[in-house]
């Protein structure tokens, strides 16, 4: 295995290779390390923030460390220079060094030397190293000697280790606070070192007194040294640590905004403008009506776009915020000026149509959030005014197809579709402009359009059937050729109509579809047309359109995909043809559709693979199929009534065993068991909803609907024919007040309230078991297959990547081989684990704790019986640890007194930010061997050869044996 061996394992993307394999790896960099050409030595250099990604436990990154710390004390500089560059990459793993102190010593060794070159890489590397020794006595001396040297490259090295210890460690900010007030203060420090120094004060943060006394420098430099470089620096450094402190930004916004008016320069502007942007993202709370006030004014008399652009930025980023209400609630407090008249609204309206796209975008995000915040009331006249910038601004920008007007027309239609979810009235002529403006606009622009139409029609859906007319014309003519912007437009034509149709495509529309996507559509666009169609419900239209994409792929596994869905979509449209009141014809319907999920489920299958096991998938599929047989067993179960009615003495049986339920006859108890199953199939839901973390929130949501529907089965069934009693509809009362955000959820939710309120009215007038009872059921079923199944996101992508990585220590030399402990002593399990992340980390939810479950199970027994303590005969603890750095560690102290093996057993799980705990696993085993110690052992030996010795009866005395004749017995 050579050095190109080594890169070419660390090349690859995929985690889970033994650990023999790293250890191999890092031996083949070791013997780079110690190569005596320069060049392989750097390579190998190089290749080790590879090897951390690879494998990212602290084993292998301390004895890694240790090999570079050993390259840093005897290579030359060029080799210094690259550990400090790997150790710098691999700022993350430092945390895992567990030899800190051999590590440090190594490195340190060359700030003796006499090179500045290597004195001033060595104290780079130890700036590098502040996070794990902030404390470290010896590095803080190193660093106030260097700011005294005469050498320059030593010095800038100095003042980046000092700025690095100083946002570490509070006694070194403190310690090193005089010195660097003295030296910028001081006549002899030139210029240019003084505005590298300056920045170092904004991590004099740790106290008050602290942060005060930087703040006083600070403002005497500001008066002492006018020059635009160090106003600049010195403004910055200012508002970091405001920003920092917190307890300053009310005097730093005030400052900044003086600059901002009175000072001529334009860098010192642009600054001020930059870092009160800063300020608004960081306290928008902090902004009162004053500071707002002061900004309008000045970017109304400013002659100049780009500092109108930046000042504009700032007041669309306040106008989100808390900030505009507290602006305009001032304003009510005092005095009678209506929004309309104030300073805000006449700049926001002035640069609605500016000459500049991006000042007339930020306009127009600043006047759509003034009219979602104000009362409705005092903005009938502004909300008329938005709504003719949006629309001059998208005539301005739809035929233009250059990158600025693009972002320009998006950051428009994404404040239109804000206010009109806040404003529905005014979503009739909006949807009718965009319409028209879509037969004018180049395809790029269209396709942005057709992203706004279908979100406003997803949530005014009612708007949908007028603008299908339309879109189906555009849709004819939409595309000419098949390059990239064409392919993208017919999907979102095709997204939108879906949406506008509500999952009932017309044969016209079909057919001009696919005429479209048969002349110049490619196969994946076909692919995204045919899951968007699966996402709104067109199950006939997508079934067709997977049929005709199986044979055009070149792998089996997609043929196998393609098929799972064309069967899941056939299989929903069987379901779709189910009409009220056809009991029967539910039941067919729902047997052809569970022929169809059959076959899909064993396509599904066989299109997995180990990178890509379909666990989601599958486990959704499974549940769908689950939950139609539920529903079937429960129709036959309805119909059942009818078929084996209730014996002539049921009521008598009921009377005699005090069972009302009784007299209603077998059905009661085939009732009862359809409610358990029910929820079962509910509680098998809600854990795919917590094994999940990954997925989206209509994915998640999609889920929820699932398992509300058969909890709402079970409760109906309880309701109707168990306990009509005790069954209470106060928890279901505020289903139809919820937000829904698609047009799935929406239909559901409407079956939900429906099915409840024939519940209750039903309930309060017929004791039960009625065939009206069973005829609600029924209705209730067949309410609930009429709703299209949406597919969405997560069944057919990832966008989040989230996984865990455990090692336990001790661990077996062999995956057989149990780990041995004697039964009277306690077993240490460490358990380490990294958070191994995808190209998104965090785009729906971050891990904000990773909790751990150890559970032990005695599998044999080899010693004999005792009586021993419930507790200590089996283990289960539960710890959670918050990973830093995607990294986290803790230690279990387990009992095992029971002789024989045990089975040990680690389960993560992760808790986001809003303390909602995901099964995401993974869960380890390791076997556990508890020995008898040896003292115990041999008192034990000593007692059982006592008891043998007791049990055993004495021997018989022999006679003494008689003297033996000798030759010399005679004499």
């Amino acid at each position: 295995m050579s050095l190109s061996t080594a890169r070419s394992f660390l090349s690859e993307a995929c985690y889970g290779e033994q650990e023999l394999d790293a250890n191999s790896a890092l031996m083949e960099l070791d013997k780079g390390l110690r190569s005596g050409k320069l060049g392989e030595q750097c390579e190998a250099v190089v290749l080790f923030p590879k090897l951390f990604q690879k494998y990212p436990f602290p084993i292998l990154i301390n004895s890694a460390f240790l090999k570079l710390a050993d390259i840093f004390r005897l290579g030359n500089n060029f080799l210094r220079l690259c550990v400090l560059k790997v150790t710098q990459q691999s700022e993350k793993h430092l945390e895992k060094i567990l030899n800190v102190d051999e590590f440090v010593k190594r490195v340190f060794s060359v700030i003796h030397s006499n090179d500045p070159v290597a004195r001033a890489i060595t104290l780079r590397m130890l700036g590098s190293l502040a996070s794990i020794i902030p404390e470290r006595k010896n590095a803080h001396h190193s660093i106030r000697q260097s700011l005294d040297s005469h050498d320059n490259v030593e010095v800038e090295a100095a003042i980046y280790a000092a700025a690095s210890f100083s946002a570490q460690s509070k006694d070194f900010a403190a310690g090193i606070c005089n010195k660097v007030s003295e030296m910028i203060q001081g006549l002899d420090t030139p210029v240019e070192l003084k505005l590298k120094l300056i920045p170092m004060l904004q991590h004099m943060h740790h106290d008050a007194s602290l942060a005060s006394s930087s703040r006083e420098l600070l403002q005497n430099l500001v008066n002492s040294y006018p020059s635009t470089p160090m106003v600049i620096v010195t403004l910055h450094t200012f508002t970091q640590l405001a920003a920092f402190s917190l307890f300053d930004i009310p005097k730093q916004l005030q400052l900044l905004l003086q600059y901002l008016r009175d000072d001529p320069r334009m860098a010192v502007k642009r600054l001020a403008i930059n870092d009160l942007k800063l300020l608004a993202k960081k306290a928008p709370h902090l902004w009162i009506r004053e500071n707002t006030q002061t900004l309008c004014e000045c970017a109304l008399t400013s002659p100049y776009d780009s500092l109108k652009l930046g000042m504009l930025s700032v007041l669309s980023t306040l106008s989100g915020t808390i900030a505009i209400k507290q602006y305009f609630s001032n304003l009510t407090g005092g005095s009678s000026v209506l929004p309309s008249l104030t300073d805000l609204v006449k700049l926001a309206q002035e640069c609605c149509y500016h000459s500049n796209l991006a000042v007339a975008a930020h306009g127009v995000i600043v006047l759509s959030n003034i009219s979602i915040s104000c009362p409705e009331k005092d903005i009938v006249q502004l909300e008329q005014d938005t709504v003719l910038g949006v629309e001059s601004l998208l005539m301005l920008c739809s035929q233009d197809s250059s990158p600025s007007a693009q972002a320009t027309l998006k950051t428009a239609l994404t404040s239109l579709v804000k206010m009109l979810k806040s404003r529905p009235h005014l979503s009739q002529s909006a949807v009718e402009f965009l319409l028209g403006q879509l037969h004018l606009s180049c395809d790029s622009s269209r396709v942005l359009m057709c992203h706004a139409l279908a979100a406003i029609a997803t949530h005014l859906p009612v708007l949908g059937d007028g603008m299908l007319g339309d879109l189906v014309d555009l849709y004819r003519v939409a595309s000419h050729s098949s390059t990239d912007k064409q392919q993208e437009l017919l999907v979102s034509l095709a997204t939108v109509i879906f949406v506008a149709s509500q999952s009932s495509l017309s044969a016209d529309v079909k057919t001009v579809i696919k005429q479209q996507l048969e002349n110049v559509a490619n196969g994946w666009t076909v692919y995204r047309i045919a899951r968007q169609a699966s996402r709104m419900g067109c199950h006939e239209f997508s079934s067709e359109l997977y049929q005709s994409l199986r044979t055009r792929v070149a792998s089996e596994h997609f043929y196998f995909w393609l098929n799972s869905l064309k069967e899941f979509s056939q299989a929903e449209q069987c379901l779709c043809h189910v009409e009220d009141g056809d009991y029967s014809g539910a039941m067919t319907a729902i047997a052809e559709a569970l022929r169809s999920y059959q076959k899909g489920i064993a396509s599904l299958t066989a299109a997995s693979t180990p990178l890509s096991p379909l666990t989601f998938q599958c486990e959704f599929i499974k549940l769908r199929i689950d939950t139609l047989q539920a529903l079937s067993q429960l129709i036959c179960t309805c119909n059942s009534l009818k078929t084996s009615p209730p014996p002539a003495i049921a009521t008598t049986i009921a009377q005699t065993s005090g069972n009302d339920l009784q007299r209603c006859g077998r059905i009661s108890l085939q009732m009862k068991v359809c409610m358990d199953e029910f929820r079962s199939l509910a509680a098998r839901y809600s854990d795919l909803h917590q094994s999940s973390f990954d997925a989206d929130y209509a994915t998640l949501r999609n889920v929820e609907l699932q398992q509300q529907s058969c909890l709402l089965v079970s409760h109906v069934i309880e309701a109707l024919i168990l306990d009509p009693q005790a069954a209470s509809f106060q928890e279901y009362g505020t289903l139809g007040s919820v937000q829904t955000e698609s047009e799935y959820e929406r239909r559901m939710m409407s079956v939900f309230n429906h099915v409840l309120e024939e519940v209750e009215g039903l309930t309060k007038k017929h004791p039960p078991v009625s065939y009206l009872h069973t005829g609600c059921l029924c209705d209730a079923v067949i309410g609930l297959l009429k709703v299209p199944l949406s597919f969405q996101r997560y069944f057919f992508q990832k966008l989040q990547s989230t996984s865990i990585k455990l090692a336990l220590s001790p661990s077996p030399r062999t995956p057989s081989e149990p780990i041995p402990v004697q039964n009277n002593q306690q077993l240490t399990l460490k358990v380490e684990g990294v958070v191994q992340h995808g190209s998104t980390p965090g785009l729906f939810r971050k891990i904000q704790s990773v909790c751990l479950n150890v559970t032990s199970v005695l599998q044999s027994k080899t010693g004999p019986e005792y009586k021993i303590a419930l507790d200590t005969r089996t283990n289960e603890i539960e710890q959670r640890v918050e990973p830093h750095n995607d990294y986290f560690s803790t230690q279990f102290l387990l009992n095992f007194s029971i002789l024989g093996t045990h089975t040990v057993t680690v389960e993560a799980s992760v808790v986001d930010e809003s303390g909602t705990e995901w099964k995401t696993g993974p869960k380890t085993t390791v076997s556990v061997k508890s020995l008898e110690d040896p003292y115990s052992q041999q008192l034990r030996h000593l007692q059982q050869q006592q008891q043998q010795q007791q049990q055993q009866p004495p021997p018989p005395i022999a006679p003494p044996p008689a003297p033996q004749r000798a030759a010399y017995s005679r004499f």
